[in-house]
Order: structure tokens, then C-alpha cells, then sequence
């Protein structure tokens, strides 16, 4: 049975922080809220943690998992980024967009993408989020928490709850997600290549949906 908090997404109680983190470091799996919509996340190096999200969520070792991050600075940490990159980074995050780029060695191979070895980095823009990458001290292994089966995510933590409290560690309450997605762009090659169109606005990358 997993536990559940409720965690104020505009000014999140420090206690029920320090418990969600310690619950992150001793294996957990957790659901919580980003700024487009319910996240599953875990430790970077824990292999059963990132083995159970892909069982809930039904996925192979294809699939690209995204590292959270607190800042900028994070992520040049765990990824290649020349100063044209960071320009457009420093220009559209914090915000709803995951950037695909050249990892580094601090990525661990099974969280790269096979044959390309890039990484998928994000810095949102979410109190609970970023309350929780401090207290961590480093990135949050994640994924969209989609269902199998399922278009959308799901928004209300109560119902994730009944949904998942058998298969998850925690589920964060910190009110009503979105539903949108982030809008996901592959940077790896230099020029801004859109993956999928998402919540992030596709101007501020000088990307059209067309």
C-alpha cells in the first residue's frame, strides 16, 4: 500500500518533503506533480526502481526516460551543451519542455538512448518539483505517468491513488495536474528538431507544428 501526501503546490511543507525524498533514497518509486502534468520518478542509479516503471508503465528499454533537473546548471552536468544550446535552454527553461541532447559519462548507458546516447532533460517550473530536486540534491529519474492503454494522464491524485496504490511507493498529492504532456525537442544535432508538440510553447523555440 503505497502512502500518499498532500503537499501544498504552492508552498510545500518542508516536513512532508524530507519524507518524500527519504522514501526516493531507500528505493521508492513516487508519483508527483510537474508543471504539464503527473510525473513517476526515482533515484538515477536504482536498477528495481527504474524495472518497476517500466512496469507500470508498460514500456522496453527503448524508451527514453527523462532527468529532472533543479537548473541549468544540472544539466550541463549530465549532458553536452555548447553555448548555442544553452542560449536556447536559458531562454525556455524553467519551463514545459524535455530537451534531448548528447549525454555525458555521468549518465548511466541504460538510461541513454541505445544507439544514440542522448538523455532527455527537463527543468520544470513546479514548487513541489523543484522542493523536492533541493532537498534530493540531484536529478529525479522520470517518466509521464501514462497508463497502458491510456491517451491522456490521469489528474487527479485521488484516482492515481486508487490506481496505483499497489504499485508505487508514494503518490504526492499537490492538487490538480494538467493533462498536457511537456513538448519534447531534440537539440543532439545542433539544430532544434520538435519530437512532440506539447504544453511548452513551440514559438520560443522557433519551431512550428507544421
Amino acid at each position: 500500500m503505497s502512502q500518499f501526501f498532500q503537499i501544498h503546490p504552492e508552498n510545500p511543507q518542508a516536513r512532508l518533503i524530507k519524507q518524500a525524498v527519504e522514501i526516493i533514497k531507500n528505493g521508492g518509486v513516487v508519483v508527483y506533480p510537474t508543471d504539464s502534468c503527473y510525473a513517476l520518478g526515482c533515484m538515477i542509479g536504482d536498477k528495481e526502481a527504474l524495472e518497476k516503471i517500466r512496469r507500470i508503465r508498460q514500456i522496453d528499454e527503448k524508451h527514453h526516460f527523462t532527468l529532472v533537473c533543479p537548473d541549468l546548471s544540472a544539466i550541463a552536468t549530465y549532458a553536452k551543451v555548447d553555448n548555442q544550446q544553452y542560449r536556447l535552454l536559458k531562454s525556455v527553461l524553467p519551463g514545459s519542455y524535455t530537451i534531448i541532447l548528447e549525454a555525458t559519462k555521468e549518465v548511466p548507458k541504460r538510461l541513454m538512448h541505445p544507439k544514440k546516447s542522448t538523455i532527455g532533460l527537463r527543468v520544470p517550473e513546479h514548487p513541489v518539483t523543484l522542493a523536492l530536486l533541493e532537498e534530493l540534491g540531484e536529478p529525479i529519474l522520470s517518466v509521464t505517468l501514462l497508463l497502458p492503454g491510456e491517451e491522456l494522464p490521469p489528474y487527479d491524485p485521488y484516482e492515481i491513488r486508487s490506481l496505483l496504490e499497489h504499485q508505487v511507493d508514494l503518490v504526492i498529492d499537490g492538487g490538480f495536474c494538467g493533462m498536457e504532456p511537456t513538448t519534447v525537442v531534440d537539440l543532439s544535432q545542433g539544430a532544434p528538431e520538435l519530437v512532440r508538440a506539447g504544453k511548452g510553447e513551440l514559438a520560443k523555440l522557433g519551431l512550428s507544428e507544421e
